[in-house]
């Protein structure tokens, strides 16, 4: 066990180096999942606020020495997954603008909720 620990390629293995970016692979797999879903149900803060993050850390993961390619490779990724999202809610925003689903129930619902409160 003690000759796995003193490979040249554990100490890499064994860093930050190596498990931040792998955990920043969850928000590009959390933008991938959002691919699917309706544009309304996207916050353009939210996915603004991960494009500036992005952006950020790949010029971060270029700066420090060494350079870690696998923190900008996600990045990357990242950055283009959540510009795809934003691209999707702005067109639904300011071409279409209809929820969809607007038929169903309890849209309905809620709709006239919203009638009878402000008649009050």
């Amino acid at each position: 066990m003690s000759s796995l620990l003193a490979h040249p390629r554990a100490k890499y293995f064994l860093s930050t180096h190596f498990w931040g970016p792998v955990a920043n692979w969850g928000f590009v797999l959390a933008g991938l999942v959002d691919l699917q879903k309706d544009p309304h149900m996207i916050s353009p803060n939210m996915t603004s606020a991960l494009c500036v993050y992005s952006a950020l850390f790949m010029r971060f993961s270029l700066v420090i020495k060494p350079r870690n390619l696998l923190l900008f490779s996600c990045h990357l990724c990242n950055e283009a997954v959540q510009l795809t999202n934003l691209g999707r809610w702005a067109n639904w925003r300011y071409t279409d603008g209809v929820v969809p689903h607007a038929e169903s129930p309890r849209v309905e619902k809620v709709e006239k909720v919203d009638k009878e409160d402000s008649s009050k």
